[in-house]
């Protein structure tokens, strides 16, 4: 869902009755925007993006710490148990609702141990391959997956990312097995790519855009409901006869569960002024997201819907948790 002006214009008001109170709310001196995954990914663009914005409007130091590993669930963990005072803040993306259905020993529970703040963005997620690679679709790619099962391998940033669930999906639904190579980030893994150690790699737009305008890489699928504005060329999945593999990749702002109303108030109202900032929206767009906006109860209730689907999804695909 693209930015609205209706739907920050609805948080806003929403605010209203708090704006008092969170105005006399103090934060500590500087926040931390912890970023579950490792520096140069998507994710860490929009996070340090965001953290720049944010810092502006609160007149706060605002700094990216990264704390890749596990999937993203080690960043997760680790603002779950920091202080609940505003200080240390989650650039929350969906693969940490992804986490209990692919995972057996997950050490939060994503609808419990964090209070929402703000939705900020979504992305497309495309499957690379490079430009000399021998197939020119998901059809011919399917079809020599077949003929050669297991021996095919492809990059994700983390197990238990949504990279790595539209992997398994793609597996799944097509009845393939390609194998799946775990990186610390996407851009790691389009490295590799690059470099030819794999044939296959799992993307946000950010990390490929450029080598695909370069004509080093090529995206073969997008991961999405429609095709990526940007790319209009690149089919999804579904048209090129595997529906079902749909996992958008969107970050928001979550803090620790017993952060207090207020301070949620407060981040919430400056995080919004963010999402109107056009140059907000024109950097996000030139960098393959959508800014998007939602406040914490709609951004809250997205976190439940998608803790539901993605668990369909998953046990429909017969998935097992590891």
């Amino acid at each position: 869902m693209n930015l609205s002006r209706r739907a920050v214009t609805a948080g806003l008001l929403s605010l209203a009755s708090l704006k008092s109170a969170s105005a006399a709310v103090e934060l500590p001196r500087h926040i931390v925007l912890v970023v579950a995954f490792g520096p140069g990914s998507g994710i860490d663009f929009a996070g340090r993006l965001i953290a720049d914005k944010l810092s502006k409007r609160l007149g706060l130091p605002v700094v990216v710490e990264n704390r890749p590993g596990a999937g993203g669930m080690t960043g997760a963990e680790y603002v779950t148990q920091a202080q609940p005072d505003g200080g240390t803040l989650l650039l929350m993306d969906s693969a940490t609702v992804l986490q209990k259905w692919l995972h057996k020993d997950v050490p939060f529970n994503v609808l419990t141990d964090f209070a929402p703040v703000a939705k900020m963005t979504n992305s497309t997620l495309l499957l690379c391959a490079q430009a000399s690679f021998q197939c020119n679709s998901i059809k011919e790619l399917v079809a020599l997956a077949r003929s050669e099962p297991g021996k095919l391998s492809c990059g994700t940033s983390g197990v238990g990312s949504p990279h790595h669930l539209d992997l398994l999906l793609f597996n799944s639904l097509a009845h393939i097995n390609i194998v799946n190579v775990t990186y610390r980030s996407s851009l790691a893994a389009v490295t590799d790519l690059l470099g030819g150690q794999i044939p296959l790699a799992w993307s946000g737009l950010t990390a490929v855009k450029g080598h695909i305008q370069a004509g080093t890489l090529k995206a073969l699928g997008s991961a999405s409901e429609r095709r990526e504005p940007q790319l209009p060329n690149v089919p999804t999945f579904a048209e090129e006869g595997v529906p079902g593999v749909v996992v958008n990749n969107w970050f928001g702002i979550a803090a620790p569960a017993k952060t207090s109303s207020t301070v949620v108030a407060k981040l919430t109202k400056e995080l919004a002024a963010v999402a109107q900032d056009p140059d907000f929206a024109e950097r996000l767009q030139k960098s393959g997201f959508n800014a998007t906006y939602l406040d914490p109860q709609q951004f809250g209730a997205e976190i439940h819907d998608d803790d539901a689907r993605f668990g369909k999804l998953i046990r429909d695909a017969g998935i097992v948790p590891q």
